[in-house]
């Protein structure tokens, strides 16, 4: 940044203020200057205006820093405080000067208050808004049980009346517990992309049915103790389906593209006629399982008609209390979802283009609607009991298959911006910034991932409940989950609208309250956390996610020191270890450089092609030496390099080892390209092998190149026992 194009130092002062960043250093450590236009543009969207780049603007700097730092003085107690169990805590209180403060604990359990004493000298005061404020302090005991409580305030005055003032207190468990015995013996799973792994009987895209059937195969055959799935949450209600699962409508309720129709209670006591139709829509898809594109259009329609049927059916009374149950449970979150289905069956799924009056959740005319259609409110109340169940039974039977861990799932960093969530959270969620990632050795151009981020002063407000929903989804009925861009839990790349990616910045979340609320939910689920750690990674994140008990990930193509394969044996113990990722190409693929090969069809590279692809048949070649070198690789096909790999991996002390399905079969195309959306068929390719052919689930199970690879990440020969 030139001189001329310094940031004023109020306007870098407030942007600290705010968390949001005024420089950073980017992959190859080299610090870059954040410049005014973002700073301003990120800061309106947390609702931090600055005005232009003028004396008047300098003006509404300097009067929007006084307002950022008397808001905490205008609050008797903080929106959200946040602790962990056996640490004590102090927290600040704001009371005027003279008046009489008293102070309590509501216990999440119910039971009796717990009564606390502030301070009796202030640490602290100033005036504000023309009254003498002090600051005092509360200490909050450590031995508070794990929990969501409450805080609070009564502030009694000589001449004023009594004014009650509460904030959430969540007191988080010190780390994450290692569950099912990792301790003793890690763990080696799958990695699926689910929509991949289609057998005959699917819908033209793999369902929860097929779950159930690779777990129970991989459980029970191979000895696997988990299968990792990518993120299922919901998209568009109706066809047109976007592909991408990193881009969903919401991330607190679940595709029901997934469901198998057959497998739904009622369908065994339909009429012969609705029967029929049922069975009649499935073998109009099955087809499709053969297809060289996954068509979640097709898959859709013909669900969605089979559902519809389904609904209409009576249902026994035990049936109709468990959604009644379910629909009571999840509370006010799911009837807000439904109705916005509902809404986008008249309106398309783009909330930005429906009538004013309806762009608000919280509307007379939203209220209106909802009574006025609520069967159809109903009907998708109903369709996310249903994904519910069978998200259940499928790890219900991944753990009977022998399983440790059974089902992983996957959550997504964002939303849509006009989807369910962005609906539903709009007070929740900022506005003209997308999330992305600055550039990076992978992706030089950066990435926008047309995501609106949620605010962090919005989640301090709102007790962080959004963010405890999400998570809670994604544990229920899981052995775990795996975050996708963990570091968002610290910090996300904004970029401001119209702006592309190199022109974002950091914003600064509270770090310690959201890995509160995951070691909370987490330990209560009993499930292992992963996070997805890759990338431009902040000094002491990886410290910090380590010391909560949240497993790092590691690929072994990232994994290097001086431009050279790090040995396995220095991988992280708390992570997931795997040799490829869904980002990357398949192992055979990469290792044929496709990456390279599609990039510079795109046009992504910056370089020069054929020094990139010199570079890059190096690392191949220096991953193989290595290999060699331990005599683990001894023949020259792809997949005696995949095997060759798969047994290095088993070397490292790492907890976790995920194995890719592609890998398995030896396939080679990517399921994404990222920085592509429609230049790639991303999300869209179905499982092949290294020739191209087509590979449903009953020709995985069968696949001599599947236990072979199973059989190196275990760090066994073929034939041993499975568990012991």
């Amino acid at each position: 940044m030139s001189p001329i194009d310094a940031v004023p130092p109020a306007l870098a002062e407030l942007a600290a203020e705010c968390g949001v960043a005024t420089s950073y250093e980017d992959a190859h450590g080299v610090h870059r200057d954040i410049s005014s236009r973002t700073l301003r543009a990120v800061l309106a969207a947390m609702g931090v205006e600055t005005g232009r780049d003028d004396d008047e603007g300098d003006t509404a700097v300097r009067e929007a820093l006084t307002e950022v730092r008397l808001r905490p003085w205008r609050r008797v107690l903080p929106p959200t405080v946040v602790a962990r169990q056996g640490t004590a805590l102090t927290s600040p209180v704001h009371v005027p000067r003279g008046a009489r403060v008293r102070l309590s604990i509501a216990l999440e359990d119910g039971s009796a208050p717990l009564e606390l004493r502030p301070s009796p000298t202030p640490e602290q005061s100033r005036e504000v808004d023309g009254v003498l404020t002090d600051r005092l302090a509360v200490r909050l005991p450590g031995s508070l049980p794990t929990g969501w409580h409450r805080l609070l305030a009564v502030v009694e005055g000589e001449e004023a009346a009594s004014h009650r003032a509460e904030s959430t207190l969540l007191v988080s468990p010190p780390t994450i517990p290692i569950p099912a015995g990792l301790d003793e013996r890690r763990a080696v799973g799958l990695a699926a992309q689910l929509y991949q792994v289609r057998s005959a009987r699917s819908w033209g895209v793999g369902d929860l049915s097929d779950l159930v059937a690779l777990a129970e195969w991989a459980g029970r055959d191979l000895g696997a103790d988990f299968v990792l799935v990518n993120p299922m949450h919901a998209g568009e209600p109706f066809p047109p389906l976007g592909p991408s699962p990193y881009l969903p409508t919401t991330r607190r309720f679940a595709s029901p593209v997934y469901l198998r129709p057959e497998e739904i209670p009622e369908y065994a006591g339909l009429p012969p006629a609705d029967r029929a139709r049922v069975d009649a829509l499935a073998e109009s898809q099955h087809p499709a399982n053969l297809a060289d594109t996954i068509d979640r259009d097709s898959s859709w329609t013909a669900k969605l008609e089979a559902l519809r049927i389904l609904f209409a059916a009576p249902r026994r009374a035990e049936r109709e209390s468990g959604l009644a149950d379910f629909v009571s449970a999840e509370g006010p979150g799911l009837g807000r979802y439904a109705v916005w289905c509902a809404l986008a069956a008249e309106h398309g799924a783009d909330w930005s283009r429906w009538p004013a009056a309806l762009r608000d959740p919280e509307s007379p005319e939203v209220a209106r609607f909802a009574r006025d259609h609520a069967g159809e409110v109903r009907f998708h109340q109903w369709v996310q009991w249903l994904v519910a169940e069978q998200r259940a039974a499928a790890q219900r039977k991944a753990l009977e298959a022998g399983m440790r861990l059974g089902i992983l799932h996957d959550l997504a960093v964002g939303v849509h911006p006009t989807g369910a969530d962005a609906w539903a959270l709009h007070r929740s969620l900022a506005r003209g910034v997308t999330v992305g990632a600055p550039p990076d050795v992978y992706n030089q151009r950066g990435q926008d991932w047309s995501q609106p981020p949620l605010r962090p002063d919005s989640l301090a407000e709102q007790g962080y409940g959004p963010f405890r929903d999400i998570v809670r989804a994604a544990l229920r009925d899981a052995g775990g989950v795996r975050i996708d861009h963990i570091l968002g839990l610290f910090r996300l790349w904004w970029i401001p609208a119209g702006l592309p990616p190199t022109e974002g910045t950091y914003v600064r979340y509270d770090s310690e309250a959201m890995l509160g609320v995951l070691a909370l939910e987490a330990a209560r689920a009993g499930a292992v956390v992963v996070g997805e750690d890759l990338g431009t990674v902040a000094p002491g994140v990886r410290e910090v996610l380590a010391e909560r008990g949240v497993l790092g990930t590691s690929v072994m193509w990232f994994e290097q020191r001086d431009s050279s394969p790090l040995p396995p044996e220095s991988y992280r113990r708390l992570c997931m270890a795997s040799v490829t990722t869904h980002d990357l190409p398949p192992s055979a693929g990469y290792a044929d450089l496709v990456h390279v090969d599609i990039r510079r069809e795109l046009g992504q590279l910056t370089g020069d092609p054929d020094e990139e692809r010199r570079s890059a048949g190096e690392e191949i070649r220096s991953y193989a030496d290595a290999a060699r070198r331990r005599g683990l690789l001894r023949g020259d096909s792809p997949e005696d390099l995949v095997v060759a790999l798969h047994a290095m991996l088993s070397a490292t002390p790492s907890l976790l080892c995920a194995v890719s399905v592609a890998d398995l079969v030896g396939d080679r195309r990517p399921v994404n390209m990222p920085g592509t959306s429609d230049e790639y068929p991303n999300w869209r390719v179905p499982l092949s092998d290294g020739r191209g052919a087509l590979v449903g689930l009953e020709d995985l199970r069968t696949s001599p190149l599947a236990r072979r690879v199973v059989d190196a990440a275990l760090g066994r020969t073929p034939g041993t026992p499975q568990h012991g």
